[in-house]
């Protein structure tokens, strides 16, 4: 009676933290879930925030075709060009801008999920 006793109480015991190891899957699978989910939502924005500029850069260059056809005199064919780097340096720089901001989001995101206040993590 012992023996049954002794093996009853292992098997409760292995029951016991396989019903705990199944929980923490359980949690550790929504946490990513949830980790992707956020990372998907800030690539979204990301690349429209993307597809926007492309957009402003086939302007620009429209924009400076038309000028261009437009000159009569090769000063106002040169102011032209003048304008349009200027408006491209400062895309380019505004370019540097928001891809940093972009990688920092998507840095913030990963290191507060894996940090522990979004993955869970698992006791023995």
């Amino acid at each position: 009676m012992a023996v049954e006793s002794k093996s009853f109480e292992q098997g409760s015991s292995a029951r016991g933290k396989s019903g705990a190891t199944a929980s923490s899957a359980q949690e550790g699978s929504e946490a990513m879930v949830n980790m992707q989910k956020e990372l998907l939502d800030v690539y979204e924005q990301a690349s429209r925030a993307w597809l926007a500029r492309v957009k402003s850069e086939v302007d620009l260059w429209s924009d400076l075709a038309t000028k261009l056809s437009a000159t009569r005199s090769m000063p106002e064919a040169l102011e032209s060009y003048q304008k349009f780097v200027t408006q491209r340096m400062q895309m380019a720089a505004e370019d540097g801008r928001q891809l940093v901001e972009d990688c920092q989001k998507i840095t913030q995101k990963m290191t507060r999920s894996l940090s522990g206040t979004g993955w869970p993590t698992t006791s023995s």
